[in-house]
């Protein structure tokens, strides 16, 4: 199935692998999807919408097993304060739903903010724009597509 990101990565020309997923709709978590398609949940990226203070709407690209460092964000984007927008409001800002949102061919053309993790990866899988289908890709190749500036935003998820 061709997706407006797989379209986006056609038109630039770059190499792509995609890969299907069974859907569970009560676990869209990017673990569950890192062992469906038989990958480490490190390299299964998920995209946050956040919104700063004083550039709005950002996105955030980080390893499936992390979490935000809204703190690191708002210093990568020159913000004070940013903070991740409510669920309802992902898919009237990007076109995508939960599950399903990527940065690729976005509703709209925000900055969009990848941990710097990504680069120690040959490849690594990104949502295709709909649940159940990965795009697995080289991290320099998706760098570029999205315009994507580099930093470390990610931080490890507490442990109870």
């Amino acid at each position: 199935m061709k997706t407006n990101a797989v379209r986006m990565l056609d038109k630039l020309e770059i190499s792509y692998e995609l890969r299907d997923y069974e859907v569970d709709p009560d676990d869209l978590a990017a673990e569950a999807v890192a062992a469906k398609i038989g990958l480490d949940p490190e390299r299964v990226f998920k995209t946050l919408v956040a919104r700063g203070d004083r550039t709005g709407i950002v996105l955030a690209v980080i390893p499936g097993n992390t979490q935000l460092d809204l703190k690191a964000l708002a210093q990568l984007s020159g913000n004070r304060k940013v903070e991740t927008v409510a669920l309802k409001d992902v898919q009237p800002l990007t076109g995508y739903i939960r599950g399903g949102v990527t940065a690729l061919a976005c509703k709209k053309d925000y900055p969009v903010y990848i941990d710097e993790i990504m680069q120690v990866f040959d490849r690594v899988s990104i949502s295709a724009g709909v649940r159940g289908t990965q795009i697995l890709l080289a991290p320099a190749d998706y760098g570029r597509a999205v315009n994507g500036i580099w930093g470390a935003i990610a931080q490890d998820k507490p442990s109870f």
